[in-house]
């Protein structure tokens, strides 16, 4: 009697994870090291820390700053831990959806979507808002997270809106100059109607402050009917359903590594 064949799992379940080839001689600060191991945040492991609770080699380390190797030994309140593979999801973010790890009223979040299939704790890079829909990236590789939402980089963000009514050519001209927000001005470098639809526009952005796109509407008099963010970096939304996630493939990380001035793929095991 034959056995049934074992399905293989879909393609959106399988994770790609990388972690960073390390010489001996390199080092790296015990909180980063921590944090990359999955246990906490940078600042929370310098509360475990100065708590006396982190050990290095069999000695207990209470010094924030240390340097320590690949090779050695660390242990947190006793359990040896390892840095994690990196693992980068590019997620097609639904409405009625909350960009945090947890929400307090119970609302879905990201997460929620994706956290059984990775097996990893990931963290969103950045926020749209709950009825904004489009690109969010999910990672746990901080150091390319945290480069991504510094103003100083200029990630390219790139967002399609749909308005109550058509802009006029003089509103037009305001996303492009600048509007006051406040917290501070706000222009869009570029922006552009759509071929088909004249109450739809593309507007890009190379900052990512809380509602910023929404705002900018408002200020010029507009009514924003949808959102959708349709470019982040590098990436667009090809192949990508409203609600899905996949992985990101290497040579899309190595572009955004790059865009950030970070070391590409090439000094990264896949695992």
């Amino acid at each position: 009697m034959s056995h049934p064949k074992k399905r293989s799992t879909p393609p959106e379940k399988k994770g790609h994870r990388f972690s960073v080839k390390q010489d001996d001689k390199e080092t790296i600060r015990l909180n980063k090291y921590i944090a990359h191991a999955g246990i906490c945040s940078r600042r929370d492991a310098d509360d475990y820390i100065r708590a006396g609770k982190v050990r290095v080699n069999g000695k207990i380390c209470k010094e924030l700053g240390t340097l320590v190797r690949p090779s050695d030994r660390i242990l947190v309140d006793g359990q040896k831990i390892e840095p994690e593979p990196f693992v980068y999801v590019l997620m097609n973010k639904p409405r009625d959806t909350i960009t945090t790890t947890s929400d307090e009223k119970g609302r879905k979040t990201v997460m929620d979507l994706i956290e059984k299939a990775t097996g990893v704790r990931l963290y969103p890079v950045g926020r749209l808002d709950r009825n904004t829909t489009g690109l969010i990236l999910l990672t746990n590789d901080g150091d390319l997270a945290n480069r991504l939402m510094h103003p100083s980089y200029k990630v390219r963000k790139v967002y399609e809106t749909e308005t109550s009514r058509a802009l006029s050519d003089e509103q037009i001209e305001q996303l492009r100059t600048g509007v006051e927000l406040d917290d501070g001005p706000a222009k869009a470098y570029r922006v552009s109607r759509h071929p088909l639809y004249s109450n739809v526009i593309r507007m890009s952005l190379h900052e990512g402050r809380n509602r910023m796109v929404r705002r900018m509407l408002q200020a010029i008099g507009a009514e924003v009917v949808k959102l959708d963010r349709v470019i982040y970096g590098s990436l667009n939304k090809e192949g990508l359903r409203i609600g899905r996630w996949r992985n990101l493939r290497k040579h899309e990380i190595n572009d955004l590594r790059k865009m950030v001035r970070l070391v590409p793929l090439d000094h990264l095991n896949r695992s």
